[in-house]
């Protein structure tokens, strides 16, 4: 196992460098094998006192090498390469003066074009944005599965047929026309948020932000705004991801544990992102095309607006919820409207709407952590202790678990 300084250089290049390693071999297999080769012989050659000055540039010299290898054995050459898979270092170590030579344009938005690979039309919609997930954003089976509320090994299945789709319809990976790629903008889009949504609130693992994954989601969604910068939902997107962001620094105390909106510290949320939000919000409203990430931006944009949690326009919340509801109706956004409800009409009510959600949510820890916080409310003490229980049982963040196990700590001494 790799030390957790070198996990974490590896998790930041490996998106910029498994989308240049498929660029140069159309294969996402290859390129996914020739990325976890080069990681072992980063393994072998980083130490935290030597690392190359371009560990991305390391990285892809090193992968295309080894997928340059992979394709000689798997075609028993033994001679040459073909030219335009010519090694780009020799030696044991891809660390010399070549690894600078790498033009950082030509690799600077490969990402972009290989989300439009994994959201091509011969896929369907959830193996699109699966794919997204595994590929570019390097989830694990695990994390994707959380996302879409459904089995790990269900995700697996799904995320291998959308492989094999591809491979089958033997695709060029170019990056698409302007006419394709606006044909799989909005499954491009909705792979963007749920790479920022993994690093915003992660599934899995010891921390519960993720922040180098917001930064790449970010960075995609400013690059999909200036190519198609009529499109209000794009600037929705780009929006709703600058407010979330906006609070990193306010959802963690200096221990490491999670801060909820109610307990937050207001003056530590980022204004700078929070205003280019609201401009990119507005402009895209001007539009009057509304969609799900203007929607969810403007509720984003009215929890920015209170001075205080207790000042919090719940009404307009509710409207807003109301809305997202019409336009792409799921249980998350039901369950985040009972919350709202809760404020608004008290916990009893809004513990009636979640009961119809309890088959759908069944596996999704922050159902059951809400569930118990209406029970707690209502003085049904047990319960809620059962609820936090179930809730601990599908937590997949240690900051999940710590923050759980808390709120069950303040519920036994009631």
């Amino acid at each position: 196992m790799p030390s957790a300084w070198l996990s974490t250089h590896l998790r930041a290049a490996r998106p910029r460098v498994l989308a240049a390693l498929n660029r140069v071999f159309g294969d996402i297999d290859l390129a996914e094998d020739a990325f976890q080769e080069a990681s072992l012989r980063a393994l072998k050659a980083w130490s935290p006192d030597q690392m190359p000055g371009d560990p991305v540039s390391w990285l892809i010299v090193a992968g295309r090498n080894s997928g340059i290898d992979a394709l000689r054995k798997r075609k028993r050459e033994t001679l040459t390469a073909p030219d335009d898979l010519a090694p780009l270092s020799k030696g044991p170590h891809p660390e010399d003066d070549l690894t600078q030579s790498l033009d950082h344009a030509v690799y600077r938005d490969d990402i972009l074009r290989l989300l439009f690979t994994c959201c091509h039309p011969v896929l369907r919609r959830d193996q699109q944005i699966a794919l997204s997930l595994k590929i570019v954003a390097g989830l694990t089976v695990e994390e994707i599965a959380r996302a879409f509320l459904v089995q790990p090994k269900t995700m697996e299945q799904r995320i291998t047929r959308a492989k094999k789709r591809l491979q089958a319809a033997n695709l060029t990976y170019e990056e698409p026309d302007r006419t394709a790629r606006s044909e799989r903008l909005s499954a491009v889009a909705n792979a963007i948020y749920l790479i920022f949504n993994e690093g915003y609130c992660a599934s899995q693992g010891e921390h519960l932000i993720r922040e180098p994954l917001c930064e790449e989601a970010i960075r995609l969604a400013r690059l999909i705004v200036r190519l198609f910068p009529e499109e209000p939902e794009l600037r929705g997107l780009l929006a709703l991801c600058l407010i979330q962001h906006s609070r990193r620094k306010a959802r963690l105390s200096e221990s490491g544990s999670a801060i909820t909106l109610e307990d937050q510290d207001r003056s530590l949320w980022d204004r700078t992102l929070i205003a280019e939000g609201n401009v990119l919000l507005e402009a895209a409203l001007r539009k009057a095309r509304p969609g799900p990430f203007q929607i969810e931006a403007a509720i984003a944009a009215t929890h920015t607006q209170a001075a205080t949690y207790a000042q919090t326009d719940w009404a307009e919340i509710d409207r807003l919820y109301r809305a997202l509801q019409h336009i792409r109706p799921s249980p998350v956004v039901a369950l985040n409207r009972a919350v709202v409800q809760a404020k608004l009409k008290g916990p009893q009510e809004a513990l009636v709407s979640l009961e119809k959600l309890s088959s759908s949510l069944e596996r999704y820890p922050n159902f059951h952590v809400v569930r118990a916080t209406f029970l707690e409310d209502l003085g049904r003490y047990e319960e809620a202790q059962a609820a936090f229980r179930t809730a601990l049982d599908f937590a997949g963040t240690d900051v999940d678990r710590a923050h759980i196990l808390e709120k069950m700590s303040g519920l036994a001494r009631k």
